[in-house]
């Protein structure tokens, strides 16, 4: 399967997928992440705002998927207003930081916006 994503934006703003318990909303966000490079859904962008920060830093269980994600083209925008307020800077193992300006810009250019 291979859809076409090129001007879509992904918005993360949980530290998984879900409202439910923790392991199971990385369990599934690990999912999803694994089947958007397994069959090359490739978004223009996925920003990474609220909780969803923690997904981009040390100790994520998505790191790997992430870095694929970048290494294929997908450009990934963490919120930095929230790494600051987590104290999480310093922890960032993938993306750029950027701000709100640069995530309100990505939502305007896409033709598309998911939220998870």
């Amino acid at each position: 399967m291979e859809l076409s994503a090129s001007n879509t934006v992904i918005l993360v703003t949980r530290n998984g997928m879900g409202d439910s318990y923790t392991t199971l909303q990385q369990s599934l966000i690990v999912k999803y992440f694994s089947l958007l490079n397994e069959n090359n859904i490739l978004p223009s962008v996925i920003c990474f705002y609220t909780d969803g920060v923690k997904l981009a830093v040390t100790g994520s269980p998505v790191l790997d998927q992430l870095r694929e994600l970048e290494r294929k083209g997908v450009h990934l925008i963490l919120c930095g207003t929230c790494l600051a307020f987590y104290e999480l800077t310093d922890q960032v193992q993938v993306g750029i930081v950027g701000g709100m300006t640069d995530i309100i810009e990505a939502q305007f250019r896409a033709s598309k916006v998911i939220s998870i």
